[in-house]
């Protein structure tokens, strides 16, 4: 069953009038974790968008190239677009919800927050209102600071040139020290684990992108400690 159809019943059961925000409050209870992780997403990318001003065909790209969305599903992707771009709630009201919705699940906000990079840096510049938009929104997701610069480094260019960044460690951080947080991140990126957590299937590919990442700041450390 395409993920599209829950998400579809899930706004089908808003009530005449009710925002996305109302969509979260319903989610917090449902099993099904990704369809939340997935209207979070579009919904905070729309919001995002507003933030650097435009919506470009990069960032849609980019957008569907994490989640796939097949053409008979775009429909129902556009309409949660739609919905967050236009509702008078703000960002900050959608990130308390999406928050209170995944409660102290820091690895999947942070999956969110990855997402969002993504979309970001799509077009290749990474605007200054992005960047609030998104420390504003790590703030509320209450991400250890250290997370968001890992993931900061690996996506924006000349943010940090530091591979002890990615593997959120301290530049005076021992070798051993080094391969332990490697090791932890390998095993927390596994597909199996990201998939065990809720993240959708269709997300679990920006995980390619993050096991490089974190393998090539182990091998620059390993390499200068070698």
């Amino acid at each position: 069953m395409s993920i599209w159809t829950p998400i579809s019943e899930a706004l089908s059961a808003l009530a005449s009038g009710e925002g996305l925000s109302a969509v979260f409050d319903r989610l917090r209870s449902a099993p099904e974790r990704s369809v939340g992780f997935t209207i979070a997403v579009i919904a905070l990318g729309a919001k995002m968008a507003k933030a650097d001003g435009q919506v470009t065909r990069d960032e849609v790209a980019a957008f569907r190239e994490v989640f796939q969305i097949a053409d008979a599903d775009a429909a129902g992707a556009a309409r949660v677009f739609d919905l967050a771009r236009t509702d008078v709630a703000g960002f900050d009201d959608y990130a308390r919800r999406i928050k209170g919705m995944f409660g102290e699940d820091t690895a999947m906000l942070t999956d969110l927050i990855e997402g969002l990079f993504h979309i970001a840096m799509a077009d290749g510049i990474y605007h200054p209102n992005e960047n609030a938009f998104l420390e504003e929104v790590a703030g509320i997701f209450a991400l250890p600071n250290g997370d968001f610069e890992a993931l900061r480094a690996r996506f924006v260019p000349n943010s940090s040139p530091l591979p002890h960044t990615v593997l959120g460690i301290a530049p005076g951080a021992s070798r051993a020290e080094a391969r332990a947080a490697w090791r932890k991140l390998v095993r927390a990126n596994h597909p199996d684990a990201l998939i065990a957590r809720g993240l959708p299937e269709e997300a679990v590919k920006l995980a390619e992108k993050r096991m490089i990442d974190i393998n090539r700041a182990w091998e620059t450390i390993s390499g200068k400690a070698a």
